[in-house]
């Protein structure tokens, strides 16, 4: 891999793992007022409050391997954070089974920050999967010299 990519792998990884940081404080403090939304179903309040652990969870994998699994995983995360404020932003969605509806066609600041970091960690996360890949793996180098023959 060319030096400026093991270079910037780092600084990217910081990148994603901050978007997912603000991704998950934003939907922890948003989830309270979400819970009114269907007091009889799950309640977009613990929709919040899980989408907040994955993003979470997904960072602090990020930050400790540096992996494409983690990589992926931290696109996964932000993928299922923004596709949904997007639609139900843009589509006034019913209530699917226990899911309320949760049609909401205003930008507040909070939703602004938290689908810019989404977008963000997920534009970002997709690219340190490619530079991730690149990467040589410790522990997975043939320890057999080069030009000679296997003994099997």
């Amino acid at each position: 891999m060319p030096r400026r990519g093991r270079r910037a792998e780092p600084v990217l990884r910081a990148v994603v793992v901050a978007a997912l940081a603000v991704d998950a404080v934003v939907h922890y403090r948003s989830a309270g007022p979400m819970g009114l939304a269907a007091p009889g179903g799950i309640g977009g309040d613990t929709l919040f409050r899980v989408q907040a652990t994955a993003a979470v969870l997904a960072a602090v994998f990020l930050l400790i391997t540096g992996s494409r699994i983690a990589y992926s995983l931290a696109a996964l995360a932000a993928l299922s954070a923004l596709v949904p404020v997007l639609l139900y932003t843009l589509v006034d969605v019913p209530a699917l089974g226990p899911i309320p509806s949760m049609y909401d066609p205003t930008w507040s600041a909070p939703k602004l920050v938290s689908a810019a970091a989404e977008a963000l960690a997920l534009v970002l996360a997709v690219a340190g999967v490619r530079v991730a890949g690149r990467r040589p793996r410790s522990g997975w180098v043939s320890t057999e010299k080069v030009g000679t023959p296997s003994r099997r």
